[in-house]
């Protein structure tokens, strides 16, 4: 008994090391594609085999890195106070939201691109994605002049995808308060309207 859990402890240690490596070499890195499994798993001092068997392959690394980034923005949004917790008033907390989610990809632009061109998976297939439609979609729901929440949930969060992040920061050189507020006057027309 005292062997396995020395084992659960050392693929937890692994694990975390894993992902603090892979944190710093996405930050680093110019291009997201420049970070290989190898890469991280000199970085961690793992062998590749524990990084395969742990995270399956480099989508599944991103992924994971990604997800415990989100973290602390997923229990803010779930049991958090206002702007983002529940108790917020539907039409203040879906620009909240949406703020959230473009300040997220702002600071995690690379990783955030990464995972979106990994190819091996649909962004709008991911966990991550679904969880932030439904949530979106149910506040929207709460406001009345919105007809369709469900398209008008994803046309909202189409405006954070990482590649256009990317593109409005990197080739256009939009500044973070510029691109947030001209975020939030779209979020606002579309509220307004009701629609995309």
């Amino acid at each position: 008994m005292p062997e396995r859990q020395s084992s659960r402890k050392d693929a937890i240690r692994n694990r975390e090391a894993v992902l603090a490596a892979a944190d710093a070499l996405f930050t680093r890195r110019e291009s997201p594609e420049d970070v290989t499994m190898a890469d991280v798993a000199a970085a961690a001092g793992v062998g590749k085999g524990t990084l395969f068997r742990a995270f399956g392959d480099r989508a599944g690394l991103l992924r994971a890195l990604y997800e415990a980034r989100l973290e602390p923005i997923r229990q803010a949004v779930e049991t958090g106070p206002p702007p983002l917790g529940p108790a917020t008033p539907p039409r203040d907390r879906v620009p909240a939201l949406l703020d959230a989610v473009l300040c997220f990809k702002l600071d995690n632009r690379r990783l955030a691109l990464a995972l979106e061109e990994s190819g091996s998976i649909s962004p709008y297939r991911a966990e991550h994605y679904e969880r932030w439609h439904g949530l979106l979609q149910a506040v929207l729901e709460q406001i009345p002049s919105v007809a369709d929440s469900g398209f008008t949930a994803h046309a909202l969060l189409a405006a954070t995808r990482a590649d256009l992040v990317e593109h409005l920061a990197a080739e256009e050189r939009i500044s973070r308060e510029e691109m947030r507020a001209q975020f939030a006057n779209f979020v606002t027309g579309v509220l307004a309207s009701g629609s995309p």
